[in-house]
């Protein structure tokens, strides 16, 4: 497998080389030259399955025999012998739990393997990165701990300050390792992507600094994804919806990628909290970047979907140069528009969508758990209150599986405002709180930032 940037005018990489590029010498992110035909399913495991689904990703760079070692190594750190379990909530509904890793997120899916592909190429390769990443609250600590104590890695995460709960901060600010860094950025989580691509986007620096990534801009994390798709989906007798909360679009792609290799996938709903670009984008042709608003949801407090690029790629029927022109004029212009004809062929049918702002969050919040006795934490909700939008009469129009993106306990309070009781930390986590942090404070800046990475990386 070959992969070639949306931008068009970087050269063609095999898997490994794109893994530690993270994004690509044009500004672009890679892809794949062509979309493989999902495998039939042999195993019985997640781990067989994600073996199955990911090996044309990998091969040559790694070989079935390494890949299985990888995968088997980063799910047994999973709390839940399905590592993804499905759970029924209603008639035709479901919430995909993917919040059993080390840090309660979704996020933990793709990064408790990447970490481990990373090792594994460095150490083939004798070389050394600097990982620099952006984080709107779940990715940072689960990049954190992914790569914790690897010989071959520093990781700098910058994360928008005030703008995370205080456990996802905690659990990048407690890691106790010499490799890893938090930052706190005085801004946005979209201030923290910008500053993150303009480090990539100075060779120099990034070539002085062996510069990588494990946002979903590398596109290790999103192959990592599409597994869950297709396992959630070959469990039903017909094709499934999932409901995605989302922000920066890089999930629910991975969705859109399954099909395309031929899970059994109807389409998608897009789920946002007041921060509503992706929805306004699906319901009225309406991607304009608006000021970021803080919710109780701050994983999807996103208005650049830097993920939205590889769709819109797609989009253009892979033209680079069309869509570097695209992108160029949303960054100066605030407003991405897309033709009647590319909307019909990839929005209309495969995407539907529905923001819920802090009230409707909550109530969704307080309604599942009446009506079920389940915890969710304020993304998931969004999920689940879009499903019952789209929910068909008696649940006949096929499985609906919203993914549980997070652990209620990383978000205490809004759960407990919303039906009065406040989850606790799983075991591993019981003392969190008691820990000591460690981390620093930068301006929105990017000299600021690069002196500060140069000063970190061993």
């Amino acid at each position: 497998m070959k992969y070639v940037s949306t931008r068009g005018r970087a050269d063609e990489l095999g898997f490994a080389d794109v893994l530690l590029a993270g994004l690509a010498t044009d500004g672009g992110l890679y892809v794949p030259q062509s979309w493989p035909t999902l495998a039939p399913s042999r195993g019985r495991t997640y781990v067989d399955r994600a073996v199955e689904v990911m090996l044309p990703f990998v091969e040559p760079d790694i070989d079935e025999i390494t890949l299985t070692h990888l995968c088997t190594e980063a799910y047994e750190t999973f709390r839940h012998d399905a590592v993804v379990p499905l759970v029924q909530t209603s008639q035709g509904e479901w919430v995909q739990e993917l919040f059993h890793g080390p840090t309660l997120a979704f996020k933990d899916v793709a990064l408790q393997l990447v970490g481990r592909m990373f090792d594994h190429v460095l150490e083939q390769r004798n070389q050394r990165v600097t990982i620099v990443g952006a984080t709107s609250g779940d990715t940072g600590s689960a990049a954190i701990d992914g790569v914790a104590g690897c010989d071959n890695v520093d990781i700098v995460i910058l994360y928008p300050l005030g703008r995370t709960s205080d456990v996802q901060r905690r659990q990048m600010t407690t890691v106790d390792a010499p490799n890893a860094h938090a930052v706190a950025v005085e801004g946005t989580f979209d201030d923290c992507q910008d500053l993150v691509k303009a480090m990539f986007n100075d060779v120099d620096f990034r070539t002085r600094n062996n510069l990588s990534a494990v946002n979903s801009i590398n596109w290790a994390r999103v192959m990592a994804q599409t597994v869950y798709y297709v396992v959630a989906a070959e469990t039903f007798a017909r094709p499934a919806t999932f409901s995605v909360p989302t922000g920066n679009f890089g999930n629910v792609l991975a969705g859109w990628i399954a099909r395309e290799m031929g899970a059994p996938i109807n389409d998608f709903v897009l789920a946002s909290n007041s921060n509503d670009i992706l929805t306004r984008f699906v319901n009225d042709a309406d991607m304009t970047a608006r000021p970021v608003v803080p919710s109780l949801s701050p994983s999807m407090d996103i208005q650049v979907s830097s993920n939205f690029e590889r769709l819109l790629f797609e989009m253009n029927d892979r033209d680079g140069g069309m869509t570097d022109e695209q992108l160029t004029r949303f960054r100066t212009s605030g407003r991405l528009d897309i033709e009647a004809d590319q909307r019909e062929r990839y929005i209309t049918g495969s995407f539907r969508a529905a923001a819920f702002d802090d009230d409707a969050t909550l109530a969704e919040i307080g309604r599942v758990y009446a009506a079920t006795g389940m915890l969710l934490d304020p993304h998931t909700a969004t999920g689940t209150a879009a499903s019952k939008l789209f929910s068909g009469p008696d649940g006949n129009d096929g499985p609906l599986i919203t993914l549980g993106t997070a652990h209620p306990a990383k978000f205490p309070d809004a759960v407990e405002q919303a039906t009065g009781i406040r989850p606790a930390l799983p075991a591993h986590l019981a003392d969190l709180f008691e820990r000591d942090e460690r981390t620093q404070t930068v301006a929105n800046d990017l000299g600021a930032v690069q002196r500060l990475v140069e000063s970190l990386t061993r």
